[in-house]
């Protein structure tokens, strides 16, 4: 029962604004009401593990909505605040002209991934993803091509590594699951990623049902008109910006994950490389940099600011009203009861940790949440049937990339950067993420043919 209220709810979801065009915002906070007073009805809701009762629907889908802005509101808002205020003093289209420079207007797409995935090995996607998508904006005003030609390669290039790889949260939390080594997970995880990413990125903006969509940049995302180039910043100073994020992010991980002894420096750097932070002194740099540094009036960048903040404002609430939904889903006991019919499958453990995480992915969205709780139901066959730890950790984080779709807060961030409707955003990206957790599988598969504990 609880699967098909799933089905039947993202059935209304996508008929409310598909065929009656409402605001998505809307729709999808009328469908977590809908689905939490299910759950009160058959007494299956619960709000911090007590039964909850409809007095408890509206503090859940508050929850919903601020654990999802929570993590996403100060990267999303500085990452736009950002990208428009180099964007206006010309920083992005200095990088844009560099790169169609050195790669050429047909090795753009080559360059979006390789980029895309030295960033997202240690960036979550949703920074890397705000980080870089101004620069394949003005890429694509240069270049004249489709917003998809150029942005496509990038997100599927960071949903790869995001994916697949620690530290970020899912593979690294079911590492600690499995007893798994982060180290050769990572190892195993590039030999995979890397080739399969790739070839997804570059096939995937040119099957014909890709090509035939043209979406336009959002409006208030990049400043419309080009500068004259003996106006812009140099190429230094623009790539220098761009990259501090990465530096401070970055650039901590790598030394924490050296397991330094001193508690202060442990300290600082979990400071300054949190994305927030790091993305808050890149706008301040960006401010002073791009604005008096260029003889520019702070007025004048606030306006840049102002302008971001505004475009952002329906994104990010319809981000939102995808994280109430995940919530009450969650609290509805959809986990669990997946949880409880799988666990007597009988089937090859790489497998069936991978099928897990790919229910669970379905019918939440989440896919921290998927391959945590695939995690804790696969874990014991790890010790019964000797198969590494790592590849199992590799075949549930597949699992969780499958079959991203309107209960995912990410699709609706993908929908609304890239400017699609609902359907055009399940062929796209519904597709791209499913295709990438099977091809991901298979090289799970292949790995465990000559990889065992």
């Amino acid at each position: 029962m609880p699967l098909l209220i799933v089905a039947l709810s993202v059935a209304l979801l996508l008929f409310m604004m598909m065929r009656l065009k409402l605001n998505g915002f809307v729709a999808l906070t009328v469908v977590s009401v809908l689905v939490a007073l299910w759950a009160v009805a058959t007494g299956v809701l619960t709000y911090e593990d007590a039964p909850a009762g409809l007095a408890e629907i509206p503090k859940i889908i508050g929850d919903g909505i601020g654990g999802q802005l929570s993590e996403t509101l100060t990267v999303i808002g500085f990452g736009a605040m950002i990208g428009r205020v180099m964007g206006d003093a010309g920083a992005a289209q200095q990088i844009a002209t560099s790169i169609t420079k050195v790669f050429g207007t047909r090795g753009v797409q080559w360059a979006m991934v390789a980029s895309s995935m030295l960033l997202g090995i240690t960036m979550f996607y949703e920074s890397a993803f705000v980080i870089i998508v101004p620069v394949a904006f003005t890429l694509v005003r240069a270049t004249k091509t489709n917003l998809l030609w150029v942005g496509l390669p990038m997100s599927i290039a960071l949903s790869t590594m995001h994916s697949f790889l620690p530290p970020h949260p899912g593979p690294t939390a079911v590492a600690g699951l499995y007893n798994a080594s982060v180290g050769l997970t990572l190892a195993y995880g590039l030999i995979i990623a890397i080739p399969v990413g790739a070839s997804i990125a570059m096939v995937w903006p040119r099957l014909p049902f890709v090509r035939r969509l043209d979406p336009q940049i959002p409006k208030g995302l990049v400043n419309e008109d080009p500068i004259p180039d003996d106006r812009l910043p140099s190429r230094a100073l623009s790539f220098s910006v761009t990259l501090l994020p990465i530096v401070l992010i970055a650039g901590a991980e790598v030394i924490l994950m050296t397991n330094p002894s001193n508690e202060a420096l442990i300290s600082t750097l979990k400071f300054v490389g949190a994305t927030p932070i790091a993305l808050l002194i890149t706008l301040l740099v960006a401010i002073f940099t791009f604005g008096p540094g260029l003889g520019r009036p702070l007025s004048e960048v606030a306006d840049s600011m102002s302008g971001a903040a505004k475009a952002m404002a329906m994104i990010l609430m319809v981000i939102a009203a995808g994280g109430a939904f995940k919530e009450v889903l969650t609290s509805a006991g959809v986990a669990d009861y997946i949880a409880d019919i799988t666990q007597s499958w009988h089937m090859n453990p790489i497998v069936l940790a991978w099928v897990i995480a790919a229910i669970l992915r379905i019918a939440l969205g989440s896919a921290t949440v998927a391959v945590a709780t695939a995690g804790g139901i696969a874990a014991p066959l790890i010790a019964a049937t000797g198969v590494s730890p790592e590849l199992m950790v590799l075949a549930t984080a597949c699992g969780s990339i499958a079959f991203s779709h309107v209960n995912d807060p990410g699709f609706w961030m993908f929908k609304e950067y890239f400017n699609l409707k609902v359907g055009e955003a399940i062929k796209v990206r519904t597709t791209y993420t499913t295709t990438l957790a099977v091809i991901g599988l298979i090289g799970v598969l292949l790995l465990s043919l000559f990889i065992t504990t």
